[in-house]
């Protein structure tokens, strides 16, 4: 996401001390690199409310503070956020598209699933070979009880990124969900074998477990 690369060789000291939008970027970094995520967000709306009028700067501060208030499982913040941020003119090409994605994410966690959807169209012919917004849209057609486009979607993140353990979980829970137990379970041995100590990995270690539990009124 936009900053956010530059916080790593960032520390609380190197940041100025005076009342910039600079500073308040730095103090951003510095605060999203330590996991204050919601510390994060308020200094980069602080450094857009800082900039001159008009300067698209202000938009990417923006765009940054909603995707630190997701991080911070603050998903209104993050809608106020970014709807400011893709009123203006700042956010070109991919900015825009990720800005749309974090604006469908929050709509997804807020339960607006119309606007969710909507947001994720308008980003796709921008940031089209992102395989997280194809298993985003994927999981937000799994919720929109749409498999056919959930379908599609999965398939699109796994040609993208075949190795990703957490789309390849996801994959296999389309697959499950769709009544192909054979497929799924595929899917979720790859999402092991890629990654058996991450989240894709532990999800898919479950899920294969409970495929391998006999049913309840299974006879010995």
């Amino acid at each position: 996401m936009i900053f956010l690369l530059a916080a790593a060789s960032l520390a609380a000291a190197d940041c100025p001390t005076d009342g910039t939008s600079q500073a308040a970027v730095c103090r951003a970094l510095v605060a999203q690199k330590s996991g204050q995520f919601a510390a994060s967000a308020a200094e980069f709306e602080a450094a857009a409310g800082r900039t001159k009028p008009g300067d698209p700067a202000a938009d990417r501060m923006l765009a940054a503070a909603g995707n630190m208030w997701i991080a911070a499982n603050e998903p209104a913040k993050a809608a106020v956020a970014l709807d400011k941020a893709l009123a203006g003119t700042g956010l070109l090409a991919d900015q825009r598209g990720n800005a749309l994605l974090d604006r469908a994410r929050a709509a997804e966690a807020q339960n607006d699933l119309k606007t969710a959807r909507a947001r994720i169209t308008e980003a796709m012919p921008s940031i089209g070979e992102d395989p997280f917004a194809w298993y985003f849209s994927a999981g937000l057609a799994v919720r929109e009880n749409d498999l056919k486009t959930a379908d599609a979607a999965i398939l699109k993140a796994t040609t993208l990124a075949p190795n990703d353990a957490e789309i390849l979980f996801e994959a296999g829970h389309i697959a499950q969900l769709g009544g192909d137990e054979a497929k799924a379970r595929g899917l979720w041995q790859k999402a092991l074998t890629a990654s058996p100590n991450g989240p894709g990995g532990t999800a898919a270690k479950k899920a294969l477990d409970l495929l391998d539990q006999p049913a309840p009124n299974a006879t010995r």
